[in-house]
């Protein structure tokens, strides 16, 4: 069963990162048997870093990361910071696989999502 890493660009506001925590919190208590383990990880600011995210992952016993961008831009960091993270890791680790899947923002259900909380 693969684990997910919700990736994040991380602030020097705690609160800030802390609401991703708890995002994740969320997003593990419905995730079912969809994955085994669902973990936080930043790009910058914050801890834990994006390589000791999934490497936390990996020391749980997953073999599959699903790694999700919670970003809303396919910016810099989407397009190369995070897959030149994932790509470190991956060299270093063979034994697992992770999946990079697409940034928040290019959801199809987000207008959906955008709309529902605005009302």
């Amino acid at each position: 069963m693969p684990s997910m890493l919700i990736i994040a660009h991380g602030s020097r506001r705690a609160a800030s990162n802390d609401e991703v925590r708890v995002l994740a919190d969320a997003v593990r208590a419905q995730a079912g048997v969809v994955y085994e383990h669902v973990e936080t990880a930043f790009l910058e600011l914050a801890e834990p870093s994006i390589p000791d995210g999934l490497a936390a992952l990996a020391a749980k016993g997953a073999r599959e990361i699903v790694a999700f961008p919670y970003f809303l831009a396919a910016g810099t960091h989407v397009a190369q910071d995070i897959p030149d993270a994932i790509a470190e890791f991956t060299a270093a680790h063979p034994a697992v696989t992770v999946r990079l899947a697409p940034h928040l923002g290019a959801s199809a259900v987000l207008p959906a999502a955008i709309l529902n909380v605005a009302a």
